[in-house]
């Protein structure tokens, strides 16, 4: 048997003296898709950085091909076939596809000649060869978040990368970009290149993937081929734990209305006649397909976006919501879908984050209270069970799970009446999910209206008292919260009878 494409040996790496990981056993072989899980905080990351060369381990030893590698550097790491697509592609926005491509491929020189015509049809193929109808002329600034990650996957297959690691890669794709990606990821095994894949998504794990090793508290907890494990014990090996209610059941009844809408519309965006209500300790799920309008709703609740028809009534009396302030006063909570660009401010200590939704409450006057601010991220660090080392540490050092967090707990601050919630476990791992969940459902218990988002269909199913499906813009139906998968998705594709 040949050697593996890569392997990792007792691979330790700390930080400040605190272990990112500690003796961790990994291989890869080619041609295999290798599955990478853990929660978020396990080491999945640490691990990726030490593999591409960004970070060095303390202790352990490295091997690509065969061969001992004493001092991985990215450089190094890309002459010997590494690539990795991360979930935020690294792409200049203001060059072309082409140029992009040819930054990554051809080697750089003052006086070297620019075939223009080559550097566009060598761009073409290689995004052929995966099946992606993106114009090499396109400027990347106007491309989507799944075609830039495309864009990134010819990067590598041009390079000629034998091994390709891919971090949360489906996280912002629809179904039909995941199963383009999908067959992108068999046709490299086929071609025998070794996938590492990285995912919280069980189901994408056992679609594609030969094995999955699986990292908690840094270490490698085991290795299976994925045809011996099922979801249940890849949950138990994660978490250390059984998560038997990842969607905890509502424990009371749904009480007055709290939000009306009325044919509200948007002649800015693609949203028009959408009309349901949300009681007061109800969740209330949007589902439907990407470009549904679900986000572009929230944002006009919020006051991002203006509605400019309908009405929107707040415990029976009309409000109407020119900005994000305007939908405070009223009592209107939102927790965005991009937490790392709107949700947490990364480089901000976890206490100025949880204040910033009431600033004005916290510092009411001219002198600075910060004694104060302590005590109010304390006090939901506790109730929110945040996993940080205290209100001092930066919003950057969280897991995703814990910079969600902190997110809701901001907009918690402001003692709301309504809370929409915009993919709230997106890019999560199942402990965190199931955390999550419980607080969304504790919340609804204490009287909230919760309006949840979400494209993923279980969470839509297993957390709602009842299930609006949006397609082209609207409601194209109100369903009960137990309905069938396949009826929302009837629905949401304008299938249903």
């Amino acid at each position: 048997m040949s050697a593996p494409l890569l392997e990792l040996h007792r691979i330790t790496k700390s930080y400040a003296g605190v272990h990112a990981l500690r003796g961790v056993d990994f291989d890869l072989q080619a041609g295999e898709v290798h599955a990478l899980l853990g929660e978020n905080g396990a080491g999945k990351s640490t691990l990726i950085r030490v593999v591409t060369g960004a970070h060095q381990p303390d202790r352990g030893s490295i091997a690509i091909a065969g061969q001992k590698v004493s001092h991985l550097t990215p450089s190094a790491a890309q002459r010997l076939g590494v690539a990795c697509i991360y979930q935020q592609p690294a792409l200049f926005p203001d060059l072309t596809v082409a140029e992009n491509i040819a930054l990554r491929l051809e080697p750089s020189s003052a006086l070297r000649l620019v075939h223009w015509r080559a550097r566009r049809e060598r761009a073409r193929e290689l995004l052929a060869r995966i099946g992606a109808a993106i114009s090499p002329e396109a400027e990347v600034r106007g491309l989507s978040m799944p075609e830039q990650q495309l864009v990134e996957i010819a990067c590598a297959l041009g390079a000629g990368a034998r091994i390709v690691i891919m971090d949360e890669p489906t996280a912002s794709l629809t179904q039909k970009e995941q199963h383009l990606l999908f067959a992108v990821v068999r046709e490299l095994r086929a071609s025998g290149v070794g996938v590492i894949y990285i995912s919280h998504r069980l189901d994408e794990i056992f679609a594609l993937a030969d094995r999955v090793t699986v990292l908690r508290d840094g270490e490698s907890v085991g290795t299976s081929a994925v045809g011996d494990i099922n979801e249940a014990g890849l949950i138990h090996m994660m978490v250390g734990r059984e998560v038997t209610q990842i969607y905890p059941p509502a424990e009371t009844d749904p009480g007055e209305v709290v939000l009306s809408l009325r044919a509200v519309g948007c002649t800015e965006c693609p949203v028009h006649d959408v009309t349901f209500d949300v009681r007061a300790g109800e969740v209330f799920g949007l589902a439907g397909l990407v470009g549904a309008g679900r986000t572009e709703l929230a944002r006009i609740l919020f006051g991002l976006t203006p509605a400019t028809n309908g009405e929107i009534l707040l415990n029976g009396r009309r409000v109407i919501l020119h900005s994000p302030q305007e939908a405070v006063a009223h009592g209107i909570a939102y927790v965005p879908e991009d937490r790392r660009r709107h949700g947490v401010v990364l480089e901000m200590p976890i206490a100025q984050n949880m204040s910033m939704a009431v600033h004005r409450s916290i510092f009411p006057g001219t002198w600075l209270r910060f004694g104060t601010e302590r005590r109010h991220a304390l006090d939901f660090i506790r109730d929110l069970a945040v996993k940080a080392y205290g209100p001092d540490a930066p919003g950057g050092s969280l897991s995703g799970g814990n910079q969600q967090k902190v997110s809701l707990a901001r907009w918690l601050a402001t003692k709301p009446k309504l809370l929409i919630l915009d993919e709230p476990t997106q890019g999560v791992d199942v402990g965190a999910k199931s955390e999550i969940h419980k607080i969304v459902r504790r919340l609804a218990k204490e009287g909230l209206a919760v309006l949840l988002i979400s494209s993923d269909l279980p969470e839509v199913l297993g957390m709602s008292d009842r299930i609006g499906v949006m397609r082209n813009g609207t409601i194209a139906a109100v369903l009960p919260g137990k309905s069938e998968a396949q009826n929302v998705m009837s629905v949401a594709l304008g299938t249903a009878k």
